[in-house]
Formats: structure tokens, C-alpha cells, sequence
């Protein structure tokens, strides 16, 4: 230990004094073709695979490229996953290293690790591996950066990690009681927590999302191996009509998965957010952080929004004195990484934004931390606003000096900032039939598409089971940023029911179609902002779940997660109201059932719901409003 961090020390000067002489200057970088790319990695890079012992005596494979140049030291890159580091084999090369291939060719030490239990690597695999103090992902990655330092020849001293998705979870809990050497990491859309990212919202459970995932990456291995489980297959495009036959949920276990998903049978056992689901939360792990932290998240991330936002917003409140940067794109899950970032479905961003984030963002972080290049420039937080397609830096995120602003449900559809009168009575009513659950998107899938984030919403407008309300088309723009909350003050003739919020972008019928579809009309396009779900029986605890007293009165309080979008003028604000969500959301029986994943057919109803507008018991929606002077 000792003699690592003493060789460590030593190097970061070597390498800061090889460094002194460097321009800050970067030109340009112009992309070379995916054979290029390829070719400069086996070219430049010598990879070996490595058994690196952790404390305990097991074994985690890794995969090491280190370039071949070794006129100079390089800083070392890790990145750690249960994915797998294909491709196997010291003479079969990725075809691209780190997190873009700008960085690439600027040369680091590469580093992949096959995490504990999965693939190559030995020991027990854990899920969201709970943080306890002889056994964690933080003790892993520290011993790993141990060897690493001893090991490998020609490094600078210095490491950096990032992960994108649970790749992101490993590089935030690597960051717990940070090693020396451990000087910069980027948590990329991470996992915070599983009741609240991925396969649950608010307990609302994400079926279709869970079961693809479960049924391939939850199968059991007889020991280390080079070959991933093959995809389920679902035999059909339609996942209304695969998961409806496989509802109730227990159908699942009974006629695809049986009993060898560990993880499914964990999960539908912990209906709850018990312990079991605590023990698996990062956020109050996230202490002793010394290294530089830059948490990057989609705004359009269907699996992973909370965890990038919570992250943040932890290590803020619990290490004030370290660097700690937000960016949020308009991206998908790690579409900065996988797509251009120009377009997410129907709607346009108007560049190609992951080109911005790569040449202006990752590198110069890395390049900065890591090699001593440049300047630290980035700011807070570095945020996209969508609407008007523009990236914009704060000095603290949520900003400060919002103006919050509640949008009332009204009579007659409309939302208005005005309140009900005081005497004023309203409520609306819908009925909420099992059988027939309101769709989450209007086309066929098996699983959860990125681009439903961003989809248009107009085609539930005429369902009965779904409410709306719209206000008048904007004077002059309007941008809202950080936090939304629905509340919601509703009734139900049953004593269950989840709660579907949608906040919407209603384009005039003036706007013109967007340049990657000319074919597409874009008036009157319902563009999703934001959405959620809450299973209505966590209203007052996440922990200690109640059924509801039918046709008694209760207030559902449903954060929406950040946003940073501008209505433009002309356009409506729209706020969508359901309690289905299908199949992206299992569906509720509406009778409360003590664990709803054992809820049997005959527990599934139909319920009439209630939402209030009453001056006394408003149900709105509350928005902070940015004024012009808050942002840059």
C-alpha cells in the first residue's frame, strides 16, 4: 500500500513535469471511418489479460490495452461492467477504447474489468451490490487501482473511471473512500436506486423492461465464461399482447422464467421498499469522495434518469469541496455515447449534440484531470434546453431564484395559473377498466423504446380513461427548469390504483415538419416533456404501503424529475392524467392486494376515479420558471 501510493505520488509530478510544456490548444476532431478506427487500435494499443486478486483472495478478469508509444505516461482509464469485455482473447482488440475514440487516439491506458461474479471474473455475483464493509464495489475498484499501479509500466500515476448505465453504478460506488490515485471518474447515466430507476418508479413496476432484461442477464452461470446469454425470445413485435398474457404478473415465473431468475423471484418477493431494496441504494454510500466527479444523464433516458440527478445532487450535499459537474443532453440511455444526439425519434435537436459533448465536455475533463492539459473550464452544470435546442451553464443546479408557478386542472380540459375560486367545487371521472389498459405508446414493441420519451401523446386524448388538461396557447416564451410536481387530490371506488402524470409540449398547427422527416406533419404534435408514475398505495410511504378507503379523499404528491425546456410561444402546455400505463407499466388490479405480485385474476376490477379541482383542494401541476437572467 505504501510503496503504491509513494510510486503514485512520484509519477503525477514525472508526469505533470512531461506535461508542462503542452498547448492548450486542441484542433478539431474529424472523425475517421469505423475500419480506420478499428485499425489505429490494434496498431497503436498492445492488450493483455490479466487475474487481478482482491482482498479477499478473488480473482476479477481484465483486460489491459496499453499503447505501444511508450516515448511518454499515460494516465490509466478503467472502466468496470457485468456486461462483459469482449471480445476475449489478447489478440482480439475492441474496435474503439473509452469513451470515444477522440480519446482514443489522444492514447490513455485503457483498462476493462469483468466485475465480481459475472463472465470471467470469479466470486458471487450481487446486484446493485449493497454497500457493507468487507465486501463492495468501491474495496474492488480501490484494489484494482492498487495492482494496477504496481503492475502496469509507463502510467503516470494518475486514474480515471467511467461507466455508462451499470457500468455507471460500479464507477459511482468506485468513488466511495476514493484511492489517491483515483483523481477524475464520470458516472454515466449511473443507477442510483432500483425502486425508484430501471424496473421501478415510485414501486410502480416496469414489466416489459424487466422481464427482457431478467430473462437474459438474471440466468445463473456454472462458472467463469466467455459467451453472454442469448435474448429471450418473445416470438412476437406485440407487447401489449405478450405481457396481458402473462398478467397477473406471477404468470411470468409460472410459464417462461420458472425458478431459475434469483433476481425475479428477490424482486416479486420484495413487493416493498424494504430493506432489501435499501441495502441496494448508492445515494447515502456517496461520502469521503475526493476525486474530481462528472455525472452525465439523458434528459430522454428511459431507464436511467433518477440516478444521474440524485448523484449529483448527493455528492453535492455530501463533499462541498470536491469538483462536481452535471451534464444532462437531449439524449436517450447513453445516447451520447451510441447515437449523434441530433434526434430522438419525431422530434430534432437541431446539431448533432454528442458531438458537442465529446469534443467540448469528456475529453477536456479527462485531458485535464488526467494529463494535465488545458484548462478547467466546465461549469456546474452543463445542461441542454430543449425547445430551444441550446446548451446553457449554470452555477448550481436546480438554479437558483426559480419562480415556482402552479398550472391548475380547470373545468372544460383547460390549465391555468389562475386558482379555482375558493367556493368552487369541480371534479372529473374516469372508469379504469384491467382489460383494456391505456397503451404507452401507439405502435407495436416488445420492450420499452427510447423514443417513446419524446413520443407523441395525442393518440390517448379521446380515451375516456384518460383526463387532460390544456391551457392557451403561450404569449411569449416560457422555460421551466429543475423539479416538477403533480399534485394530485383524487378518489378511487376500489382500494387501489396507480397514478399517471404527463407533462406536454403542444405544437401549433403552424410548425413546420423537422428536417430528418419531411414526410412527418408536425402540427399538433404532442411532444412529451416529462412523465411518472407512482403506485398509489406508496402515497404516504414508500415503506408501510396503504390500501385506499374507497371514495375517501387523498393527495398524491408525484415529482416528475428535472427538466430544462421552453414552451415555445404559440405552443400549449398540456397535462395528461391515467392510472395505466401499458405495457410498460404492469397493470394494477384495483384491489388492494398485500403483495400485488401474487394479486390473482379475480382481484382485477374496474374502478371509477376521481380528480379533484375544488378551490379548496386544487390538483395542479408545479413548475419552476426560469427568468432570461438565470441562465448563460
Amino acid at each position: 500500500m505504501i510503496k503504491s501510493v509513494t510510486s503514485y505520488l512520484l509519477a503525477s509530478i514525472i508526469g505533470l513535469l512531461l506535461l508542462s510544456g503542452c498547448s492548450s490548444e486542441r484542433e478539431p476532431y474529424v472523425p475517421f471511418t469505423a475500419a480506420e478506427d478499428s485499425a489505429f487500435v490494434y496498431n497503436n494499443y498492445t492488450k493483455k489479460e490479466v487475474y487481478i486478486p482482491m482482498r479477499d483472495g478473488t480473482k476479477l478478469f481484465t483486460a489491459i490495452y496499453t499503447p505501444k508509444d511508450s516515448s511518454q505516461q499515460y494516465p490509466i482509464i478503467m472502466y468496470r461492467t457485468p456486461y462483459a469485455i469482449q471480445p476475449y482473447g489478447e489478440n482480439n482488440y475492441k474496435i474503439d477504447l473509452g469513451p470515444n475514440m477522440r480519446m482514443t487516439r489522444d492514447k490513455y491506458i485503457f483498462v476493462y474489468q469483468d466485475v465480481r461474479g459475472k463472465q470471467m471474473s470469479e466470486g458471487k455475483f450481487v446486484n446493485m451490490t449493497p454497500h457493507k464493509r468487507n465486501t463492495n464495489e468501491s474495496l474492488d475498484t480501490f484494489d484494482t487501482i492498487e495492482w494496477l499501479l504496481t503492475h502496469v509500466n509507463n502510467h503516470n500515476g494518475k486514474v480515471g473511471q467511467w461507466g455508462i448505465s451499470y457500468p455507471g453504478f460500479y464507477t459511482a460506488a468506485g468513488m466511495i473512500n476514493s484511492h489517491p490515485a483515483l483523481v477524475a471518474v464520470s458516472p454515466q447515466a449511473p443507477i442510483a436506486d432500483w425502486f425508484f430507476d430501471d424496473f421501478h418508479h415510485h414501486g410502480a413496476f416496469f414489466y416489459p423492461h424487466a422481464f427482457n432484461f431478467f430473462s437474459r442477464f438474471g440466468k445463473p452461470r456454472k462458472g467463469p465464461t466467455k459467451i453472454k446469454n442469448p435474448k429471450f425470445q418473445h416470438g412476437t413485435d406485440d407487447g401489449y399482447a405478450f405481457f396481458k398474457a402473462i398478467t397477473p404478473v406471477s404468470l411470468a415465473k409460472e410459464k417462461y422464467l420458472g425458478d431459475s431468475i434469483a433476481f425475479w423471484n428477490d424482486l416479486v418477493a420484495h413487493p416493498n421498499y424494504d430493506d432489501y431494496w435499501q441495502d441496494r441504494n448508492i445515494l447515502p454510500h456517496l461520502n469521503n469522495i475526493k476525486c474530481a466527479v462528472l455525472t452525465v444523464g439523458g434528459w430522454f433516458d428511459a431507464e436511467d434518469l433518477y440516478g444521474p440527478l440524485k448523484i449529483y445532487e448527493t455528492i453535492e450535499k455530501n463533499n462541498p469541496d470536491i469538483i462536481n459537474t452535471l451534464v444532462m443532453g437531449p439524449w436517450s440511455h447513453g445516447g451520447w455515447r451510441r447515437t449523434d444526439g441530433d434526434v430522438l425519434g419525431d422530434v430534432h435537436f437541431g446539431a448533432k449534440t454528442s458531438n458537442f459533448y465529446n469534443d467540448n465536455i469528456i475529453e477536456p475533463f479527462f485531458a485535464y484531470h488526467l494529463k494535465g492539459r488545458g484548462e478547467n473550464k466546465i461549469p456546474e452544470a452543463y445542461m441542454f434546453q430543449t425547445g430551444t435546442n441550446e446548451w446553457k451553464t449554470f452555477d448550481q443546479w436546480p438554479p437558483k431564484n426559480l419562480k415556482n408557478v402552479k398550472f391548475y386542472f380547470k373545468e372544460k380540459k383547460r390549465l391555468s395559473q389562475s386558482p379555482p375560486a375558493d367556493n368552487k367545487f369541480g371534479v372529473d371521472i374516469f372508469e379504469s377498466d384491467p382489460s383494456n389498459p391505456v397503451p404507452f405508446i401507439s405502435n407495436d414493441d416488445i420492450g420499452m423504446p427510447k423514443p417513446y420519451m419524446t413520443a407523441d401523446q395525442s393518440f390517448v386524448n379521446d380515451r375516456p380513461d384518460v383526463l387532460y388538461y390544456l391551457s392557451s396557447p403561450l404569449e411569449e416564451e416560457l422555460t421551466i427548469a429543475g423539479p416538477v410536481l403533480a399534485n394530485l387530490v383524487v378518489k378511487t371506488d376500489q382500494t387501489a390504483a396507480d397514478w399517471v402524470v404527463k407533462l406536454i409540449d403542444v405544437y401549433p398547427s403552424s410548425h413546420p415538419p423537422y428536417p430528418h422527416q419531411p414526410e412527418l406533419s408536425m402540427k399538433r404534435y404532442h411532444q412529451m416533456v416529462r412523465s411518472e408514475v407512482i403506485r398509489g398505495r406508496f402515497r404516504n410511504s414508500y415503506e408501510r404501503p396503504e390500501a385506499f378507503e374507497p371514495k375517501k379523499e387523498a393527495v398524491i404528491k408525484l415529482p416528475l424529475q428535472d427538466v430544462l425546456h421552453t414552451f415555445k410561444k404559440g405552443h400549449q402546455i398540456m397535462v395528461q392524467v391515467q392510472s395505466s400505463w401499458f405495457p410498460m407499466v404492469d397493470i394494477n388490479p384495483q384491489t388492494y392486494v398485500e403483495n400485488i405480485f401474487e394479486a390473482q385474476p379475480e382481484d382485477f376490477v374496474k374502478a371509477k376515479h376521481f380528480v379533484g379541482r375544488s378551490g379548496l383542494a386544487p390538483s395542479y401541476i408545479e413548475v419552476g420558471i426560469l427568468e432570461n437572467l438565470e441562465q448563460k
